[in-house]
């Protein structure tokens, strides 16, 4: 049983071509079904956000596992397969299962820590489940992977330092003022930047928003869209006055808020709080003059870029003590695996089919000698489509074996209907071997460290 990740993301795509392998939302149920039903595919679970598509199998075959579930998505989306190979990042075994713990805890994420990852694999999972295509090996896996991910969260900090401009504009003024939800913010600008803060916003309760923008139309959907309010922008100077906090973030060459604007709203404030202006534009949209006025905190992007390098220092040093609760949830795994006791039985059985299409294939080429090299192939492929058709409800039915009542005596008449007691006993053995070198190596490292 091998556990493939196919991810297509960020790292290897552009946007355009993560938008090609994108699943709508009613899609994802059927396409999952329909990768379900692939050759060799015995369990199956289907990611598709905005910044990535992973798609998590159980394989009884390597290389077909991982060719049928790229075709997969190369016949879904109607795309070259070369397209889908050169586009997709393929990972088997330790490294598949590690990219799921990675993705679920946020540190495959464009933002290193991001927790809304964590409930779009969960989300994934339940639907998976729900629809029958997972089993016994993702039923187990990703609830470990899922549990790594939120204790990763509580137990550190790395989802507690902002490491976007925006989003530390919004984190900083929450340390200047006592109980930011009740400040009156106003948005200058109406692009990516600004729909980022009014969402940061908006998280941490702020509901007196202000949009502005030379398109007032452009102004007044982003301010719906997240309950506030928008004003034309030749009133910028009387919205000065009535803020609280400022955020700009225009595309506008020269500056939008001067010195005398500036001096104006102050001297019409009614408040004594101070203003703070975070200008989060380049080239900037604040007068730099404006920092010299009294009551007015400015920020500008070098001032918040320290801010999130800073942040992203730590985020990674807490990711590191992910990592390590992640290298501990894998040995765990590993060793429930190896005590499913089915693994060698699957083994066996895949490799006893191999030997007879080995020995019935030389024999049809002693019987046909005149056969040429592309009849030889079709023969040979024809003949392994059969067994891996025939194989498959066998596989899938012992690989659930483990997790039911009296599995011992059932794997035991499937080793005995099928002829494999010795293949299996081997193999047992060769396993044996291999964990107990597996262990020497740990405790090795462990000492080393």
């Amino acid at each position: 049983m091998h556990v493939i990740a196919l991810s297509l993301n960020y790292r290897k795509a552009s946007v355009e071509e993560r938008e090609l392998v994108a699943f709508e939302d009613e899609e994802v149920i059927p396409a999952l079904h329909r990768l379900r039903e692939q050759k060799s595919i015995l369990e199956a679970v289907l990611l598709s956000t905005c910044n990535r598509t992973e798609l998590y199998v159980v394989s009884d075959q390597v290389h077909t596992g991982k060719y049928y579930s790229q075709k997969f998505i190369s016949d879904w989306f109607g795309l070259e397969f070369e397209k889908v190979k050169s586009i997709t990042d393929v990972k088997v075994a330790d490294e598949a299962i590690h990219h799921l713990y990675r993705v679920t805890a946020g540190l495959e994420s464009m933002v290193l820590g991001e927790t809304q990852i964590l409930g779009q694999i969960r989300e994934a999972f339940f639907t998976a489940q729900q629809e029958h295509t997972t089993g016994t090996v993702f039923n187990k896996l990703f609830k470990e992977a899922i549990t790594v991910a939120k204790r990763g969260h509580s137990e550190t900090d790395i989802s507690k330092n902002a490491i976007s401009i925006s989003y530390s504009a919004v984190e900083l003024a929450k340390k200047i003022f006592s109980n930011i939800s009740d400040s009156k913010v106003l948005v200058i600008g109406a692009g990516e930047m600004a729909e980022q803060s009014l969402l940061n916003l908006t998280s941490n309760g702020i509901n007196k928003l202000t949009v502005i923008n030379r398109s007032e139309d452009k102004a007044q959907a982003l301010a719906q869209h997240f309950g506030g309010e928008s004003a034309r922008f030749d009133t910028l100077e009387a919205q000065l006055a009535d803020a609280d906090i400022v955020i700009s973030s225009t595309a506008a060459r020269n500056h939008v808020i001067t010195e005398d604007m500036v001096r104006n709203a102050l001297a019409d404030r009614k408040m004594r709080e101070p203003l703070v202006l975070m200008d989060i534009a380049l080239p900037r949209d604040i007068a730099p003059g404006v920092s010299s006025l009294d009551d007015v905190y400015m920020y500008n992007v070098d001032d918040l870029q320290g801010l999130v390098d800073a942040n992203l220092s730590t985020r990674k040093e807490e990711a590191l003590k992910i990592e390590a609760m992640i290298a501990e949830s894998m040995d765990s795994f590993e060793e429930w695996v190896s005590m499913l006791g089915v693994v060698p039985v699957i083994q066996a059985l895949r490799s006893k089919a191999l030997n007879i299409h080995e020995d019935t294939f030389q024999s049809v080429e002693r019987k046909m000698p005149e056969m040429t090299d592309r009849e030889r192939t079709i023969v040979s492929k024809h003949m392994k489509s059969i067994i891996n058709q025939m194989l498959k409800d066998p596989i899938i039915y012992t690989k659930e074996i483990a997790g039911s009542r009296k599995a011992d005596v059932k794997l035991d008449e499937i080793q005995q209907l099928f002829g494999i007691e010795d293949e299996v006993n081997e193999i047992r053995q060769q396993d044996k071997a291999k964990n107990q070198e597996r262990l020497r190596a740990r405790k090795q490292e462990l000492a080393l460290d």
